[in-house]
């Protein structure tokens, strides 16, 4: 996407203004002036994988403990696995009275409700692997994940290189159309768009309790989504 504008002038002086910098345009000074959008992908190199799990217990007491026992197995086996403490990040944790109103539930004698999530953030590499140990300890409200780049900076860089390029290929072709010889650059501007949300992977909802599947299934087929950033330039060339 682009759009251009030709200063060819050979009146009295004017100026315009592009964002906080002034650009004088007079008989000397001839320009096109021209906006670009272009985008850059790559494969996501990071992965944050939501884990967690959520148990059910006929009083308080119970509950708390199959929880306690739940968190601490699932802990354990990601750090086994060699996932630093610094990237498991707790983010909720409750233990709380289930409503009167399930009676589904409260037939069967149920009344308390304990449930505790983290974010895990590894390589995207590890991905399936590190939701597959969580799930298989005990995990069973895991599976979304946020898929990043380790520099995103230099994704939005490479977005606003192309976007610069795409510019000046077209003030050659517009320069060439009016015969004429294009210029240096004299001026230009980058907008990144706000990053977009991160890709994710659906989690999984399996409230009934996993038995040796660690041994028994292969962690799920999962791949690095594509990660895509854009920019916006607008930029300035002279006419010779």
């Amino acid at each position: 996407m682009y759009r251009i504008g030709l200063s060819v002038v050979a009146l009295a002086a004017m100026t315009f203004a592009a964002q906080a910098q002034t650009i004088q345009v007079n008989k000397d000074n001839r320009t096109i002036a021209i906006t670009t959008t272009d985008e850059a992908q790559a494969i996501a190199d990071r992965a944050i994988v939501s884990i967690g799990f959520t148990v059910y217990g006929p009083d308080q007491d119970s509950t708390y403990g199959e929880a306690s026992k739940v968190s601490n197995a699932v802990v354990k086996a990601l750090k086994d696995a060699g996932v630093k403490a610094e990237g498991i990040e707790s983010r909720e944790q409750n233990l709380t009275a289930i409503d009167d109103n399930d009676k589904v539930r409260y037939s069967k004698g149920i009344r308390f409700v304990a449930a505790q999530s983290w974010g895990v953030t590894v390589p995207a590499k590890d991905a399936a692997e590190t939701l597959h140990l969580a799930i298989t300890a005990g995990a069973n409200n895991s599976g979304g994940i946020d898929w990043q780049l380790v520099d995103d900076q230099a994704l939005e860089s490479e977005a606003a290189t192309k976007a610069l390029v795409h510019a000046q290929q077209i003030a050659e072709g517009m320069a060439k159309g009016l015969k004429v010889t294009l210029g240096p650059l004299v001026y230009a501007s980058n907008q990144t768009p706000s990053n977009a949300q991160p890709r994710q992977f659906d989690r999984l909802n399996a409230f009934a309790k996993i038995s040796d599947a660690r041994e028994r299934f292969q962690p799920l087929a999962i791949s690095p989504a594509k990660i895509s950033r854009s920019a916006t330039v607008y930029a300035v060339f002279s006419l010779q």
